[in-house]
């Protein structure tokens, strides 16, 4: 099979935030994406909600673990109290861009089709805010989207996220040392390694499951038939998401020089994304055949890092 790295659309939304704050020198998105950490593993968080990314891994983290192997740092803040809060927003905005998230992207009205909250965490870059509306571009597809304020609030108060705090913003992001693509690649894979070998940050809800007991639940799931809520998320969102990022993350270790892991996570991206089709048209037996296939490339991964 052609091996050829991926352009076009995805939901990448905290890497195109993180993309816009570090400015002209920032990293392609696939080194971005690879330096967050999420595409090594698999995780099935309370033994029912899947995410082809790193077990024990979301985005907030990721974010800090990206921003520490390039060099920059960032002042994180949170406040329970959304009035104080948003005032520290706009008085951080005198100064420049802020990164916020995670929020409720169901309360974000812009985005067509969404009218409450859905549980599902987004990035966005504000650029200006007042008393009736926040101006932000939204990665998803919409610059200088102007969001009411009451959707704003409800959106950034994160109640339905599953992680993280609520009126979460970076800002005063500043490069401290200089580190190019490929060493901040390399400083990555410690991380990797650990998650791979089942280590997390803790806190992770009962019943959690990583890599490739994670592969094997969720193809007992969707092999006993997929529940119509699993199934939207994962042709929507998940598997798109896990394909992309894998597929990155192969193309940026041959970059270093890591050739083996670098064809585990291809196979890893073939498979994943072969899973798109089988969903859609329901054919769930061979889409839990791809995912029993899939469950031992996990250990396969770990060991290539590990040896590479």
């Amino acid at each position: 099979m052609i091996d050829l790295p991926y352009r076009g659309s995805g939901p990448y939304c905290y890497t195109h935030s993180l993309a816009m704050m570090l400015g002209s020198g920032a990293p392609g998105a696939d080194v971005l994406e690879t330096v967050t950490g999420s595409p090594f593993g698999m995780q099935l968080i309370g033994g029912s909600l899947p995410f082809f990314d790193a077990f024990g891994w979301d985005p907030d983290l990721g974010i800090g673990e990206a921003l520490d192997v390039l060099g920059w740092r960032a002042e994180t803040a949170s406040e329970p109290d959304p009035d104080v809060a948003f005032a520290r927003l706009v008085e951080s905005l005198a100064d420049g861009p802020v990164l916020l998230g995670p929020v409720e992207m169901g309360h974000l009205r812009h985005q067509p089709g969404m009218t409450g909250p859905i549980g599902a965490d987004h990035f966005l870059v504000a650029l200006d805010a007042d008393d009736e509306s926040v101006t932000a571009h939204d990665p998803q597809g919409y610059p200088y989207a102007r969001i009411p304020r009451a959707d704003f609030a409800a959106a950034w108060r994160a109640e339905t996220v599953a992680y993280g705090k609520p009126h979460t913003m970076r800002t005063k992001f500043v490069r401290h040392t200089v580190v190019g693509d490929e060493a901040a690649i390399v400083a990555s894979l410690p991380r990797a390694i650990r998650r791979l070998s089942g280590e997390n940050d803790g806190g992770l809800p009962p019943g959690t499951l990583g890599n490739g007991d994670a592969a094997l639940a969720l193809a007992v799931r969707i092999g006993d038939g997929c529940d119509p809520e699993l199934r939207g998320l994962l042709i929507h969102f998940v598997v798109r998401l896990g394909a992309r990022r894998t597929a990155d993350a192969a193309a940026c270790l041959r970059r270093v020089g890591r050739d083996e892991p670098a064809t585990v996570l291809a196979t890893q991206a073939r498979l994943i994304g072969s899973l798109q089709y089988d969903l859609v048209v329901e054919d769930d037996t061979r889409a839990a055949e791809t995912l029993r296939a899939l469950a031992p490339t996990y250990e396969e991964l770990r060991r290539a890092l590990t040896s590479s």
